[in-house]
């Protein structure tokens, strides 16, 4: 058998490479290595804006150029990084390399020293690690997951009205409105929306293990603690970690990460409950031109977009509590595990929005039948029990009736058995109670008992 040509071997980037949106460009190796070049060349023009050791700052002409090294890094700096890479068997080592080549090309040899100056290769890392995740999340996941919040709140304020049996043990129970139970996932995504929101991107920039040792042995009056501060919350725009080992500890990471594994459970719940839905007959799926749902049975619309983001929820579930589980330990002031683990931050977060995009294209093919929703409500009159045993414990507690155990009352009468709207009129007319609790009972229908559904879901969700 001959071998094929070369293939992606993850789905991600083959089958799936027009869901992951912008994710590439920023958790990749190479979007890696861009901010890597980014961090080192950045600092390399904060030392000299501060003109440290002498050395006078970079004019703002020849600033642009040599930025021109990360804002303009395409396939060239790819090839050569990985030429250098093959040499040096270094990643690190290797920016910092073509760094130095670009400031050669400018006429800024002079400066050369300054790359990587004092730096250990977890101060570019941490800070180029924190550089991808934070622009990942922000500019290509987030934006999806608030996408799929808000469709969501749309069809939950649209259906707030639709009552529907409610199915507690998956048996019949008070009725509730779609629109409701829909309410309650955008109540609870909106929770860990915020937590992620609030994620603090943290860095570390104080040499080999966490003391600035080289940097007070090079130059002991100047302030480096600031002045690294300083570079990593302005012009990187993060938040500086001051005490840590070799490594920024990650906690930061693993926080964002049970958060964004948080938000994907949500939606598995969420994913598992339409598709329950459609297979009662609640939803029906909106046929897609040329679309086959079985390769043998024509009549099929298959859930396919809730399953596809059941599977990619749990996939990416269990890669990001493994990036939590080794992220947050590193043994003494450090070792590699971090590293390998790290490279996998974008297959993680590309399932997660694999699955968002999934969500969205499902929520767009379905429609509640709300009919086959009344119909349901209708068969099951016996869910008024609750109301009835209720509305006599009332009248007990008030004096107005002489009723013993209404509970017990009830389950006798209900339990185990199929009752109709005439029955249960029957039952009513026949308690001691006041007429206006009979006359609110009677007219009470499945359909009606569904409480201040609609209400707390509009006032909770609504805009």
């Amino acid at each position: 058998m001959t071998a094929l040509p070369p293939q992606p071997l993850s789905p991600l980037d083959g089958r799936y490479r027009a869901a992951m949106g912008t994710l590439p460009d920023y958790l990749s190796e190479a979007g890696l290595n861009r901010a890597r070049v980014e961090v080192e060349v950045e600092w390399l023009l904060h030392l000299a804006d501060n003109r440290v050791f002498g050395t006078d700052p970079v004019p703002v002409e020849t600033q642009d150029k040599l930025r021109l090294a990360y804002l303009d890094f395409g396939q060239e700096e790819i090839d050569w990084l990985a030429e250098k890479e093959a040499v040096t068997r270094h990643d690190v080592k290797a920016v910092e390399y073509l760094v130095r080549d670009r400031l050669e090309r400018l006429g800024l040899g002079h400066l050369a020293e300054l790359t990587h100056f004092a730096c250990t290769s977890e101060d570019i890392n941490s800070t180029a690690y924190a550089l991808t995740v934070k622009r990942a999340v922000q500019d290509g996941w987030l934006p999806t997951f608030r996408e799929v919040i808000e469709k969501l709140r749309a069809v939950s304020l649209e259906l707030a009205d639709a009552p529907m049996l409610a199915r507690t043990h998956g048996q019949p129970a008070t009725p509730t409105t779609m629109g409701k139970e829909l309410g309650v996932f955008v109540w609870r995504l909106e929770r860990v929306l915020a937590r992620i929101e609030a994620t603090e991107f943290m860095a570390k920039f104080s040499g080999a293990t966490g003391t600035w040792s080289a940097h007070l042995a090079a130059d002991p009056l100047v302030a480096w603690p600031q002045l690294t501060r300083e570079f990593v919350e302005g012009p990187l725009g993060l938040t500086f970690n001051p005490l840590t080992t070799q490594i920024e500890s990650h906690d930061w990471q693993v926080e964002l990460y049970d958060h964004v594994r948080h938000a994907g459970a949500i939606l598995h719940n969420l994913a598992q409950d339409i598709w329950t839905y459609i297979s009662l007959g609640y939803f029906t799926q909106i046929p897609v031109a040329g679309a086959t749902g079985s390769s043998t049975m024509p009549h099929k619309i298959n859930p396919i977009k809730f399953e596809n983001a059941e599977a990619n929820l749990e996939i990416a579930g269990g890669l990001l509590q493994t990036l939590g589980q080794t992220l947050v330990t590193s043994r003494l002031q450090r070792d590699l595990t971090d590293s390998t683990t790290q490279r996998n931050i974008g297959v993680a977060f590309g399932h997660s929005r694999l699955a968002l995009t999934n969500l969205l294209g499902g929520l767009d093919q379905i429609s509640l039948a709300r009919d086959v929703l009344l119909a349901d409500l209708d068969g099951n009159w016996e869910v008024l029990a609750e109301a009835i045993q209720t509305v006599i414990r009332a009248e007990v507690v008030a004096g107005r009736s002489e009723i013993n155990d209404p509970y017990a009352l009830l389950k006798d009468l209900t339990r185990g058995h199929r009752l109709g709207a005439d029955d249960l009129a029957e039952f009513v007319r026949g308690l001691d109670i006041v007429d206006a609790a009979k006359e609110r009972l009677i007219a009470l229908t499945p359909a009606t008992y569904t409480g201040l559904a609609e209400s707390v879901v509009k006032s909770k969700i609504a805009g």
